[in-house]
């Protein structure tokens, strides 16, 4: 079965636990007493009002979490399937911060006919003792809980399977209209953590407005505001609420925000990483109830360039002269598209950026050249140009530092797509400065260490693969990007100097293939004519690894993410 990853979020996705399927014991008979909640339209609807002959799914949704977006049609899908056979789909919204007209639009966006009810004050939730979104439950005629947990297993943090190799929910809809007892009765259910009132009293000297508010600015709100990757905005202290809690887990897993680096290894400009002082303060700020604060003390808002970040660029070169449809669900191989930009003579590029036309469902770029002559699918007779994962910045080089570009180069959009619950349309582009040749006086340039002809046996855990990039003159290395697929485990750069030395420049012990990171050094590191990089690559072909499509085959280099690639990116500039 191929298995890919699915952003959102991302990018974003990235808000969500993974967790293995728990196969527990028969689910208590917990009794569901009748309740009765309003519609998005404010039409009360009643449990007592179902047929006592029919079964009952709830599924308890938000409109931001990601996973709730991409399983709202399934669950109409669901109830179109099992409606003759006497089985009723409803949802309801307990999140405190979803609005109706926010549950109206998620309705709409998704065409759901079943009924969404919303569960102010979490009363409902509470008696389900529901906790995530999306989580169901299913009730048979007295009104007691055979099956409780996810959908299916199609999605899952930052995967994409095909199509559902279990489907949990309708499974054991089945088994109980045979009189049956459910298989399967409990799984764990994955997704945002439902946003409950608050119990607490807000209180303390840690408020919203004097420290936390800060914290956010510096190390979320740049895609968490509207328009951009992520699933939610955080920009101001309503916003938040709802959401503490699905904070504090992702913080305390290290999951947000996304960096990788082993801090004990080499020091990076774009380090993203909360400080412990700073995860203290959120935790102390949730457990005393998040107070607000004085107003008056709230830090001036981060402010965010509209539009190029990049000077307004020479050139403007899009992926291709149509748009590109990303279907609703599943998932989408690897798109490439190759760009004749018309280059009749050397350019020499001053600064890069790739935007995104459709930012949801985008979830990275990387533009290649292919010098005259090369072949497109030979990853060894090309380099990158530039880059995009979220949270990625351009890249704008010091004065008189260019990338030099041969006359007749063509370009390579690697694109890769995540189905966000609707159908979309994507034309993404770069823009690029340029400089007159004789206003060069440094060159950019780039060092791959790659290895194509590995073979990573089934069901390894930890099959390290390595390759070697040597300095042929003095360099001044200024980034590292480590590149693999969705079995790779843990990568690291070491390098060892002519004078017999040696250091490690990065380590990633825990690789992500959700986030292309590049990793900027504090300051570049000369190395000496002679230096040797070694990389090591490390891959989890097991079925320990939740994204692995299939831990039963050999695994070669190839395009596409159910294949993998060793591949360690440097850039350089001459000293």
């Amino acid at each position: 079965m191929n298995v890919r990853l699915c952003r959102n979020f991302f990018h974003i996705l990235t808000l969500l636990t993974i967790t293995a399927i728990l196969h527990g014991s028969d689910v208590q008979a917990d009794s569901i007493q009748d309740f009765s909640l309003p519609t998005h339209r404010g039409v009360n609807w009643s449990l007592r009002e179902v047929p006592a002959d029919h079964l009952v799914v709830v599924a308890f949704l938000g409109t931001e979490c990601p996973l709730a977006r991409l399983y709202g049609q399934r669950l109409e899908e669901l109830q179109t399937e099992f409606r003759d056979h006497g089985v009723t789909v409803i949802g309801i919204d307990s999140n405190v911060q979803d609005s109706l007209t926010e549950i109206t639009a998620f309705v709409a966006r998704h065409h759901l006919t079943i009924p969404i009810l919303k569960d102010t004050g979490n009363r409902v939730a509470d008696q389900f003792e529901a906790e995530r979104t999306p989580e169901v439950f299913l009730l048979d005629q007295n009104r007691e809980i055979r099956y409780r947990g996810r959908i299916d297993d199609q999605y899952l943090v930052g995967l994409s399977r095909e199509s559902e190799q279990r489907r949990d929910l309708a499974i054991a809809i089945e088994e109980v209209l045979k009189g049956e007892d459910v298989t399967v009765p409990k799984t764990k259910a994955i997704g945002c953590l439902i946003g409950r009132i608050s119990r607490v009293e807000p209180q303390g000297d840690v408020t919203y407005c004097n420290q936390i508010a800060m914290i956010f600015n510096q190390h979320c709100v740049e895609c968490h505001r509207a328009g951009e990757v992520a699933p939610f905005v955080l920009t101001s202290y309503e916003d938040i609420l709802g959401w503490e809690e699905t904070i504090l887990e992702v913080i305390a897993e290290n999951r947000m925000p996304p960096w990788f680096a082993n801090p004990e290894h080499g020091k990076f400009a774009n380090d993203c990483r909360l400080s412990d002082q700073e995860k203290s303060l959120l935790e102390i700020w949730v457990q005393n109830g998040m107070p607000e604060g004085d107003p008056a003390e709230l830090p001036e808002p981060p402010e965010f360039v509209k539009g190029w970040r990049i000077p307004e660029p020479d050139q403007v070169i899009a992926m291709g002269d149509a748009e590109f449809t990303v279907p609703a669900q599943g998932v989408v191989d690897y798109q490439y598209f190759t760009v004749d930009p018309g280059w009749t003579e050397d350019k020499f590029v001053c600064a890069t950026e790739a935007r995104p036309d459709n930012i949801p469902v985008v979830h990275h770029i990387a533009v290649y050249v292919l010098p005259p002559g090369s072949d497109e699918k030979n990853a060894q007779g090309r380099y990158m140009l530039v880059g995009y994962v979220p949270g990625s910045l351009p890249q704008i080089l010091d004065e008189g530092v260019a990338i030099p570009i041969l006359a007749g180069s063509k370009l390579l959009f690697e694109m890769h797509y995540t189905p966000n619950g609707r159908e979309q349309l994507d034309c993404s582009y770069i823009g690029l400065n340029f400089m007159k040749k004789q206003d060069v006086k440094k060159i950019l340039g780039g060092g791959i260490a790659i290895n194509t002809k590995f073979e990573i046996p089934p069901g390894a855990d930890h099959h390290t693969v390595t390759a070697e990039y040597q300095s042929p003159r003095d360099q001044l290395l200024l980034q590292l990007t480590p590149h693999m697929h969705l079995r790779g485990k843990a990568f690291r750069f070491e390098a060892f100097y002519p004078n017999g030395s040696q250091e490690i420049l990065l380590d990633v012990p825990r690789y992500d293939f959700n986030w292309q990171l590049n990793y900027n050094l504090a300051k570049p590191k000369l190395l000496p004519k002679g230096t040797r990089i070694l990389c090591t690559a490390a891959y989890d072909n097991s079925k320990n690894n939740l994204v692995n499509p299939d831990p039963t085959v050999t695994v070669r280099w190839g395009d596409q993410s159910w294949n993998e690639m060793m591949i360690g990116y440097m850039s350089f500039i001459e000293p």
